[in-house]
């Protein structure tokens, strides 16, 4: 009988890598690792649930074990793989269709069940990841302003100027001129 195991905070593919480290080395079998997700054989009689989730706590992942939670995880998940990973796609889709068919429940009701448990909406959510992923564009130093708003799906430069000092307080060109990494770990957003 196969076990699946949400987590919380898998944000990238080294995230995949120290979980998968972490479970090998508990000794579970894993049959398939993703975002958010891993399937396990079968559970060991030796290897709590409580183990499990000491061991992910101490590099910073968590179990989720009930529904809510699930679902507000699996929100995030989708909205970083759009916003980080899928490049040129996530600006030019509509999110919020995306998100209810991926996730199989009606919109309105992800959107009120995130905003109860996040104390923000996924609006502000998918704004603050893109700020995110714009501060590492900028840092990087390789796009010109103008190729980051088409990546980033943005509709002209001042749109992305006005959303990018109303998050961090500066404007773009003055956070590309400081030069300090100002940006957030993923999982702290």
């Amino acid at each position: 009988m196969k076990n699946v195991l949400h987590i919380k905070n898998m944000v990238c593919n080294r995230c995949i890598k120290v979980v998968a480290e972490e479970l090998t080395n508990l000794g579970l079998n894993i049959e398939n690792i993703e975002l958010g997700k891993v399937e396990i054989a079968n559970l060991p009689e030796t290897i709590t649930i409580e183990k499990i989730d000491t061991v992910l706590k101490e590099n910073g992942f968590e179990l989720i074990d009930d529904k809510k939670s699930r679902i507000i995880g699996q929100i995030k998940t989708i909205i970083i793989e759009l916003v980080h990973h899928k490049r040129e796609k996530a600006g030019h889709l509509n999110i919020s269709d995306f998100i209810s068919t991926e996730i199989g429940y009606d919109y309105s009701y992800l959107s009120n069940l995130f905003s109860s448990v996040e104390g923000t909406t996924i609006e502000k959510y998918i704004i603050n990841q893109k700020i995110e992923k714009v501060k590492e564009l900028l840092v990087y130093d390789e796009l010109s302003l103008n190729e980051i708003v088409w990546k980033m799906g943005y509709s002209s430069v001042q749109h992305l100027s006005n959303q990018f000092k109303k998050t961090t307080g500066l404007s773009p060109s003055h956070f590309k001129k400081i030069k300090e990494n100002r940006r957030k770990p993923l999982d702290k957003i």
